[in-house]
């Protein structure tokens, strides 16, 4: 019986230690990339384009060049209305 006991305990050890690294993968991978992608509305990609008229809206408004990351909330909402006004 003990070693029945024994036998089952391991095996739940063994599946724990197995997969507890991808849980942690998914977990962080989901952290990493959903901050940018959660502030675009109307899936905008992040790419050099965005960027270049994300520095357009700065210099447009007389503002200090800032990463778009690194701006609060308001300042990004403000950043998606001037952009949904001036297209591509």
């Amino acid at each position: 019986m003990m070693n029945s006991v024994k036998c089952c305990l391991g095996s739940i050890l063994f599946a724990v230690i197995l997969t507890a690294p991808a849980a942690l993968i998914v977990g962080c991978g989901a952290q990493q990339s959903a901050p940018q992608v959660a502030q675009a509305p109307d899936n905008h990609r992040w790419d050099d384009h965005e960027n270049q008229a994300w520095h357009r809206f700065l210099t447009e408004n007389h503002r200090q060049d800032h990463e778009f990351a690194k701006s609060d909330d308001n300042e990004q909402k403000e950043y998606w209305n001037w952009r949904h006004s001036h297209p591509d």
